[in-house]
């Protein structure tokens, strides 16, 4: 498809017959179990036709729904082996490319937001995108002043598009379910429907990107280009070249993919105690590995793009994610519980053993726990179907415990970064990251020490 399918009868129509496509699998592999073949081999490829299905249509149609599928494709790690191939391939597709809008809307979007001299603006203009997104594509040009620049410029009807897709994808979420091992559905399409109007205005996105650009300026490892110029459905920043995250996930070296992640982790917590802001979209299209590190032209940097969704977090993350991460590492069960019952993690109505709670956590935060942890797509998995199993205690306390409000995007956010870094394979200084950027993981007189040190 060449333009955003925007009437709603055909988006519609086109998500409303994904459950029907479930329906008809089930069915068919009902079928192959009645003639003998296995029910694991059935599931996989009730499986893998169902992400096929399910991510040629995101992909397609833009808008909501490939924004959660983006949002999706970072928990990839987190599925059985067996599978993961077809899901890896179709979820690449959503981080990278959609299908471009045509070349006479885009000009009709800047002739109506710059001005019908607009291309007065431009030395060069590439027509051909050079990426589309949920909302929007981008467009590679020369700015009149020499600088190489990326032209965001946003889909017509995009945000009636956004809506309608979440609300039709909301209706059946719990059929969607089965593609990610533990993770619930539904409340993630409610968190992406809630950030629609953030998402559509470039002028907070401008914003975003300036704070970032102006603290990271001269930053020997994070890259976050300048804006040039913001105006409705229209976004100008500094291009920068680089190797896309995909492609170091699929054909890095061992080095580069480290250090790809140790940047990630360090940007992930260094990025709201620098700049009071949480970037809120981390899947491997947002991200390009560039030469040129502290150590040379053969060190990297790690680019960052799209500020579209951020957290505010005027405090940087809140000091009782390290205070509850250092106790639970110390082994102080009840301190543990008293902290998560007092931020709303426990309801005052439910009653928890402290050492089953301190038993959920200490596997998750094993990065933690030493100075390198090395991030598999097998550790994410053992997590994933400890969590999910209804047999085990971790899903029976799991589902006891609560997710405040205000750690909805900072949940969804660390655990999309730990699926990145597990696409990676890659191996982290994770301590010295926390120890460095989180308020309340080291005690008091070591932070103050530390502080004075620096």
């Amino acid at each position: 498809m060449s333009d955003l399918p925007r009437k709603a009868v055909t988006r519609t129509a086109k998500l409303a017959a994904l459950p029907l496509g479930i329906a008809g699998r089930a069915t068919w592999g009902l079928g192959k179990r009645i003639v003998g073949e296995s029910a694991d081999i059935v599931g996989r490829e009730l499986q893998q036709r169902t992400a096929e299905q399910l991510f040629k249509v995101l992909g397609e149609l833009k808008g909501g729904a490939m924004k959660f599928g983006q949002a999706l494709s970072v928990f990839e790690s987190a599925l059985p082996e067996e599978v993961a191939g077809p899901y890896r391939a179709a979820l690449t597709k959503l981080q990278e490319a959609a299908p471009p809008m045509p070349t006479r809307t885009v000009h009709s979007v800047l002739e109506a937001r710059l001005g019908a001299d607009w291309q007065d603006l431009f030395l060069e203009f590439q027509d051909k995108p050079s990426a589309a997104a949920s909302i929007g594509q981008v467009h590679r040009g020369v700015w009149h002043d020499g600088r190489e620049v990326a032209v965001k410029v946003q889909y017509p009807g995009a945000g009636e598009a956004l809506l309608s897709d979440l609300n039709q994808l909301s209706r059946f979420a719990r059929l969607l379910g089965p593609l990610i091992p533990g993770m619930d559905i539904k409340p993630l399409i409610a968190e992406l429907r809630d950030r629609v109007s953030e998402e559509l205005d470039y002028g907070l996105e401008a914003q975003a990107q300036r704070t970032h650009a102006d603290e990271f300026t001269d930053d020997p490892d994070v890259v976050v280009p300048a804006v040039v110029h913001q105006c409705e459905q229209v976004l100008v920043t500094e291009w920068i070249d680089g190797i896309p995250m995909s492609e170091v996930i699929t054909d890095g070296t061992r080095e580069q993919r480290d250090r790809a992640g140790q940047l990630l982790a360090r940007f992930l917590f260094s990025g709201p105690a620098r700049t009071g802001l949480l970037h809120a979209d981390p899947h491997p299209g947002n991200f390009r590995l560039l030469p040129g590190g502290p150590a040379g032209k053969d060190d990297w940097r790690l680019g960052v793009l799209d500020f579209g969704t951020v957290d505010r977090l005027p405090g940087g993350l809140p000091t009782t994610i390290g205070d509850s991460l250092r106790l639970t590492l110390d082994g102080r069960a009840e301190a543990v519980y008293e902290a998560l019952r007092a931020e709303g993690f426990v309801k005052d109505s439910i009653d928890l053993d402290p050492d089953a709670v301190l038993d959920y956590l200490l596997p998750i935060i094993e990065p933690a726990q030493a100075d390198e942890f090395t991030f598999t797509r097998g550790w994410m998995r053992s997590q994933a179907a400890r969590i999910a199993d209804p047999r085990s205690p971790a899903h029976q306390l799991g589902k006891r415990l609560n997710l405040p409000p205000s750690y909805l995007l900072i949940h969804r956010v660390t655990l999309s970064t730990i699926g990145v870094l597990c696409q990676l394979g890659a191996t982290v200084r994770m301590r010295a990251e926390l120890e460095e950027w989180l308020p309340g993981f080291l005690p008091e007189a070591e932070e103050e020490a530390a502080v004075a040190e620096a």
